[in-house]
């Protein structure tokens, strides 16, 4: 048994399998796709799911994969324990109804003794209890010492989600040695020291759970098992923890020459350390998958470890930005693996590094906050506010909040914190909770036995077809009639099915005696499947029936200018503003092109002025559009673009529009880039952090475009009574005009209040020498209140003034007191306050001048005559 490097194991492992006559798959994204189940991949057959139900058509039914996986359950724990980590790749080998567990056992076995060159005897292996037939196997067929076997419950080994596929496990642990153990005299495999390591898991997954216990045999058994890349490379290079391991010592050490603090030397350094080196790997990955810091979801998850990673920078006394640069090294450390990463390396850093900066401006202020509350002996337990405070105003996720007070052994008023957070979703953990039981449900109806669609929609608007399925409310049936909403399944189809981000097509399908009009097309969970909702318009459908499937040719038309528009916006965005530019979601219809992508501050109105030019200096080129079908890997050297966590085949279609943009894309285009007229941008904005959208227009949408600002032009000027090409001037004037009229407003509400303001003084009461004015002026704003009341303690320094008004409902009370009011206890915040509450309303403000509101005007009379006992009250 020889020291072997992380990447040099991770190729044995696959290599062999591929001998094994298993198909070599790339690691799926860390972005689960079509399962709303998981936040994030967290094993390696989480993304091979429906291959296992028999949803989804496996491409081998022998594969061999190393998955990259994230999990977050025990983030507190990682770097208190040198056992914790967030990342991790999982190999695999999986059969899908071909091999089981003679074959799974005898290739593991070899693995490890004759690739590897284990030692036999430091070898043992667990069974589940009832499994006689894996006992023999390894016992008697592969070999295995009888006492190098273990017999464990259920709990340990049988796999099981609730209902669904299950089964019993297999597993080979390692024996470190007695220097590892407990001491104790029958420490064995189990035992909860360090002696046995666990190293591989093999699942039998051979019966059918119904949910009430009761188990049927498969009829095509699966094999599924995990081995972690990590934990292995543990066991090879005699190390006690994953943070040891080759490439990820390498990124500890870049780590420790930004920082210049050493590993082994200090146990509190250490933690931070291995937080940091756990944590940028995570998140190097999720961003290189297309994962964007945010307050939700993966995007939480990915800004929780940002901010928790460099936190632990700045406890090992580093206040600069700097996991920015360590990124390069996880890059550097998973290249032979993960090639794709290096594309993306300008992207990966550029979210790091802006995340980083955003934190960096509200941390420090975040952590005197924290302190203060620390230090506070008293305090156990802090409030919700306090808590949403860390965090909507110094970008503290609640997590990192809880985890650094409760170092301190103080909690958080979390459900109060909830309640203020409101809409936000719950924190990624939580929401997941039961996401392994959740992942074998599926509600599709079944369509097992109906073939994939032929799709012609790339050159034919217009096929002759079948239909082979009728669905109405969920359940398939044999025919339908005029009226009712169904779904039909044909075997050949003109109609784009929904994908990509374009819409699916519209239409019709005719046959003899009816008609039904489509109005949606969308795809089954496989993939190969066309669904076509519809309205049965006239007479009844039947299965078998042939019909004439026609697309509505003016919507797909439009479609198909918008979509190729959105590849000449990418193409444009990346030049005019950089190549860290990636496409993050688009939606394309017949109306408008929506373009997300990834950008970290607004476009000024110049750079959309030059990517608007550049994409119609394209299309007044009349560029040749082609679609053609190639190679993957052929594909990537002509430099064409793939989407953020998309995964694509073997095979891939290829849209180019001269050198100026080559993209995968399966959806529909225009022959020439001519054929879209003219492209307007018309608006830009954000969706996210780090992430801009764009809306734009072409053709037809366009010319409405132009129409409808005409119109507005038009009528504007008609208002104005202005020429349209002089409607700036005649703007202008109307500008000017409206300022002098408010101006003479103005001055006369002046000389009206200030007569206004006479009468009141006449009926002002004396208390106390302070002169006590109310009134009511109907109709007034708040600016003439406060002006009126300004002019009152101008006139009258021991002065208390209270002036009402009520406008469409709405009661306003303004509240004085002049200087000398004040100097005698007069309280205008006070005043109002007792005022208004009297008219059923409330507010407040400073001693000297005040304002509130009320809703019940028929009080206001009553609620003035209170202004001569409020301030009795006060004065002194």
């Amino acid at each position: 048994m020889q020291w072997t490097g992380l990447n040099e194991l991770r190729e044995k492992f696959l290599e062999f399998f591929e001998s094994k006559g298993c198909l070599r798959l790339p690691s799926f994204s860390l972005v689960p796709k079509d399962d709303n189940s998981l936040l994030l991949i967290n094993s390696g057959m989480a993304p091979m799911k429906k291959y296992f139900t028999g949803e989804v058509t496996p491409p081998r039914k022998r594969v061999t994969t190393c998955q990259k996986c994230i999990r977050t359950p025990d983030i507190e724990r990682v770097g208190i324990t040198a056992r914790h980590g967030t990342f991790f790749e999982m190999l695999g080998n999986f059969s899908f109804g071909d091999y089981f567990k003679r074959e799974a056992t005898a290739w593991a076995w070899e693995f490890f003794t004759k690739v590897l060159e284990m030692p036999e005897e430091k070898l043992y292996v667990s069974i589940y209890q009832d499994d006689d037939e894996a006992y023999d196997i390894w016992t008697k067929e592969v070999g295995v010492d009888p006492s190098h076997m273990v017999r464990l419950g259920k709990e340990d080994n049988f796999w099981e989600h609730g209902s669904g596929p299950c089964g019993p496990c297999s597993e080979i642990y390692f024996d470190r040695g007695d220097e590892h153990g407990c001491g104790k005299p029958d420490c064995h495999v189990g035992c909860e020291c360090d002696r046995f390591v666990e190293v591989w898991n093999l699942v039998f997954t051979q019966f059918e759970n119904d949910g009430n216990g009761n188990y049927t045999p498969l009829d095509h058994p699966n094999i599924d098992t995990g081995m972690g890349l990590e934990r292995l490379a543990c066991v090879m290079q005699g190390v006690d923890n994953l943070f040891l391991v080759d490439t990820v010592q390498n990124i500890m050490k870049h780590i420790s020459e930004i920082t210049g603090v050493e590993y082994g030397k200090d146990a509190k350094s250490d933690i931070s350390l291995r937080v940091i080196t756990d944590h940028i790997r995570s998140t190097t990955f999720m961003i290189g998958d297309g994962v964007m810091p945010s307050n939700e979801g993966k995007g939480y998850v990915l800004r929780r470890l940002l901010r928790r990673a460099a936190r632990h920078g700045r406890l090992l006394g580093y206040h600069e930005p700097f996991l920015y640069k360590v990124c390069d090294t996880v890059i550097r450390e998973n290249l032979t693996a993960y090639p794709e990463l290096k594309e993306k390396q300008e992207f990966i850093t550029k979210v790091i590094r802006v995340e980083e900066e955003s934190f960096a401006k509200t941390i420090d202020q975040g952590f005197r906050m924290l302190n203060n509350l620390i230090e506070n002996k008293e305090i156990k337990k802090i409030s919700g506010e306090d808590a949403f405070k860390l965090n909507d105003t110094y970008g503290f996720p609640i997590d990192l909040t809880r985890e650094i007070l409760g170092e301190q052994g103080i909690e958080v008023d979390v459900n109060r914190f909830q309640e203020l957070l409101k809409e936000q979703k719950k924190r990624s953990r939580d929401a997941r909770k039961n996401a392994g039981a959740d992942a074998w449900i599926s509600d599709s109806t079944d369509l097992s036995d109906i073939p994939a669609t032929n799709f012609v929609g790339y050159t034919d608007l217009t096929a002759q077809s079948k239909i082979l399925a009728i669905i109405k409310g969920g359940e398939r049936v044999e025919t339908a009639g005029e009226g009712e909403s169904v779904a039909l399944v044909l075997d050949t189809t003109p109609f784009y099915a929904e994908s990509g981000g374009q819409v699916g097509d519209t239409g019709v399908i005719g046959g003899e005696g009816f008609e039904v009009e489509v109005d949606n097309t969308t795809k089954d969970a496989s993939g190969k499947i066309f669904i076509h909702s519809c309205l049965i318009k006239e007479g009844g459908v039947a299965v078998g029936e042939s019909v004439t499937a026609s697309v509505d040719s003016d919507r797909r038309a439009d479609i198909m200018r918008n979509h190729t528009a959105a590849h000449l916006l990418q193409s444009a965005l990346r030049e005019v503003l950089g190549n860290h530019v990636q496409q993050a979601g688009q939606l394309v219809n017949d109306t408008i092109l929506r373009f997300d992508f990834t950008h970290f501050e607004a476009l000024t109105a110049k750079e959309l002025m030059d990517v608007e030019e550049l994409v119609n200096r394209k299309i007044f080129e009349a560029i040749e559009v082609n679609t053609r079908e190639m190679p993957i890997e052929e594909a990537k050297k002509l430099g064409a673009m793939a989407l953020f966590g998309e995964k694509y085949g073997d095979v891939v279609r290829v849209v180019s529009a001269g050198d100026f943009s080559v993209e995968f894309c399966g959806g529909t285009h225009v022959k020439n880039t001519a054929n879209l007229g003219l492209f307007k941008i018309r608006q830009e904005g954000s969706v996210a952090a780090g992430v801009r959208r764009i809306e734009a227009l072409t053709g037809n949408g366009v010319i409405r475009y132009i129409n409808n600002a005409n119109a507005l032009i038009m009528g504007t000027a008609q208002i104005l009574k202005s020429n349209p090409k002089a409607l700036i001037d005649g703007a202008r004037r109307a500008e000017q005009l409206i300022k002098s009229q408010a101006k003479e407003i103005a001055d006369l509400n002046a000389k009206l209040a200030s007569t206004q303001l006479d009468e009141f003084f006449v009926n002002a009461a004396d208390i106390n020498g302070v002169k006590v004015v109310t009134g009511f002026v109907k109709g007034a704003n708040a600016d003439l209140l406060r002006d009126m009341c300004t002019r009152a303690k101008d006139k009258e320094s021991s002065v208390v003034v209270v002036i009402a008004t009520a406008n469409e409902g709405k009661v306003t009370f303004a509240a004085g007191c002049g200087k000398d009011a004040l100097a005698k206890g007069a309280n205008a915040g006070k005043i109002v306050r007792a005022v208004a509450q009297a008219a059923g309303g409330n507010g407040g403000g400073k001693p000297d001048m005040a304002m509130a509101g009320a809703k019940d005007e028929s009080k206001i009379t009553e609620a003035l005559a209170v202004v001569k006992d409020t301030v009795l009250s006060m004065l002194k």
